[in-house]
């Protein structure tokens, strides 16, 4: 069936609730609308999927979601009782919807009688990837769209080992999903039913406790902590969501009392109300932070994603504004501080690991290679850091100091499974700690760490292709890369690409295999003035992610030159 066939399918539905009838008569008066809402399938990939929350084949509603749980619910039929026992774990966010994904999802699963655990209120992502691996449950669902605008909901599948599910158990689920026939008559069981039957367990306290209890164990030095933290004033901010649930234990057990939360994005409200868009990279986020941080002379401000898997921070400079710092700088500081920590207490081996993935900066690195211990890229996705961390176990040939991920993302203690956004902020409050400690501010010791291995700095930004034609477009460009290999950027000469997707490394005129990765769809560029650029499509969005790091002498010229850069990248895709 093509667009309007399948449009006059929903119109004709009769189990539509009001507001989807709703939207479906507002929007469906534009026929560019129908067309993209309803000209495919939404895309399904190893993170899930993410979309509009309105009414469409190509949108997050009731019916896609119903959908592809109806898969998840094959796949686990497929995999017997002892999986159906197991059974799934679920939470939410504070979105539209985001409750009423969750139950649906549940109902769905009970009618198979798979057992399902679900939140009894929105809980921070890398809760459930914790909750699967503490209840040793079957897979996880989590009903989240991270960062986005208000408007986006999503959908992402966890698998047994806490992280986001693998590609293949992934792909599986959704050709079952599929050969869903009708998208409208997806059983889906009764909760009183399911309550009765125990096929349905409310959980809560229970697994926060848990999750508290292994919290503890992030902070390396709480005696320091203890005789620095009150030196310091932290101003909060969940960003409307889920990091208000567990924030104010997660800090005072770690030994921080002077943390102060931004009252109005305090209040958990699905309109993100405060900000267009609740993404911690971004300086609008922090401005109701700097008002209040400047009212009780606070010098660090901590945001957390409404989903709390990502977490930002701001530190006031020397001149008294305050300086948002990237993904990479905030990792950067917290590696440092741990081998530091490491070296001076006398626990520091070669056999620790630092992991990253290949869009992230190089300058973590150059540190740990100066202390003495072992990296690891791996492909963006924390998956991939997760499954790092398995092999390390498995192979018992390193112990996992850190991993990170450009876009906000830490984790120290593999009790969970995905990027940790309370994970890290307590970390980033006992940095702050340290260099309190040290009569410094946390910006003083950023630039301690630039004068000792020299000035990195990233810049990542969104390339976006909407529209049905988005994902089209992005394949296209990316095939017409691979077979024009690019000579120069910017005016700087390419001098080595790594292609992830035919797994080669080109240098030279001359073709030799990149091992150690699975195949995926990106390109890294090295150029002759040690910057460095790559291109990825997304998953899950309809935007190609440019990334540059560049080198050099000071900070000033190191953003002008990656700003030129993304400049020159946006000219070429265009």
């Amino acid at each position: 069936m093509n667009a309007k066939e399948i449009y006059s399918q929903w119109t004709n539905a009769s189990n539509l609730p009001d507001y989807l009838k709703d939207q479906l008569d507002n929007l469906g008066k534009d026929e560019k609308w129908i067309e993209d809402a309803f000209g495919q399938d939404i895309n399904f990939g190893t993170a899930g999927m993410r979309g509009r929350l309105e009414p469409g084949t190509n949108r997050i509603n009731l019916f896609t979601v119903g959908r592809v749980t109806e898969g998840l619910a094959r796949l686990i039929d497929e995999n017997g009782e002892e999986a159906k026992k197991r059974g799934v774990a679920i939470s939410f966010d504070s979105r539209y919807h985001s409750r009423e994904f969750a139950e649906h999802a549940a109902r769905i699963l009970g009618a198979h009688g798979i057992h399902v655990y679900l939140f009894d209120d929105l809980r921070p992502t890398p809760e459930l990837s914790f909750a699967v691996r503490y209840l040793n449950t079957f897979a996880g669902i989590n009903i989240t769209a991270s960062h986005n605008a208000k408007q986006y909901n999503g959908y992402k599948v966890y698998g047994e080992d806490g992280a986001q599910m693998a590609p293949e158990n992934a792909d599986r689920l959704f050709a079952y999903a599929q050969k869903v026939d009708d998208i409208f008559s997806v059983k889906a069981a009764p909760v009183e039913e399911l309550r009765a039957n125990g096929t349905l367990q409310l959980i809560g306290e229970d697994v926060d406790e848990a999750y508290l209890a292994r919290l503890k164990d992030v902070t390396v030095d709480p005696e320091m902590v203890k005789a620095n933290a009150d030196k310091l004033k932290i101003i909060y901010t969940p960003l409307h969501g889920t990091g208000k649930m567990l924030y104010d234990r997660a800090f005072r057990q770690g030994g921080f009392d002077n943390v102060i939360p931004v009252p109005s994005q305090s209040i958990i409200d699905p309109e993100f109300p405060t900000t267009i868009k609740p993404n911690p990279e971004y300086r609008d986020v922090f401005e109701p932070g700097f008002k209040l941080a400047n009212e009780v002379d606070a010098n660090v401000i901590i945001a957390t994603d409404p989903d709390a898997d990502r977490m930002g921070a701001a530190v006031r400079k020397s001149d008294g504004d305050f300086q948002v710092l990237t993904g990479n700088q905030i990792a950067t500081l917290m590696a440092y501080y741990l081998l530091v920590h490491m070296k001076e207490n006398g626990t520091l081996s070669s056999d620790y690991e630092l992991v990253t993935s290949v869009v992230s900066s190089a300058l973590p690195f150059k540190i740990a290679d100066d202390f003495g211990i072992k990296t690891k890229h791996v492909l963006t996705g924390f998956k991939y850091i997760g499954e790092e961390v398995d092999r390390m176990n498995k192979e018992n040939d390193g112990k996992f100091l850190m991993g990170f991920e450009e876009s906000y993302g830490y984790l120290f203690k593999p009790f969970a499974r995905d990027k940790d956004a309370m994970q890290g902020a307590l970390m980033f409050a006992e940095v702050a700690s340290y260099y309190a400690s040290k009569g410094m501010t946390v910006f003083d010791g950023l630039q301690e760490i630039w004068q000792k291995y020299g000035v990195a700095y990233e810049v990542t930004k969104a390339i976006e292709m909407p529209g049905i034609g988005g994902q089209k477009k992005m394949a296209e460009l990316m095939s017409k890369l691979r077979k024009e290999h690019l000579s120069e950027i910017n005016g700087a000469k390419v001098v080595k690409i790594q292609d992830f997707e035919t797994q080669e490394t080109i240098e030279d005129g001359k073709k030799t295999p990149l091992t150690g990765f699975p195949k995926s769809n990106v390109l890294k560029y090295f150029l002759d003035d040690e910057t460095w650029v790559a291109l990825r499509p997304s998953g899950t969005e309809p935007v190609i992610k440019a990334y540059v790091g560049v080198n050099k002498k000071d900070i000033e010229t190191a953003e002008k030159a990656a700003e030129g850069y993304q400049d020159a990248l946006a000219k070429l895709l265009k």
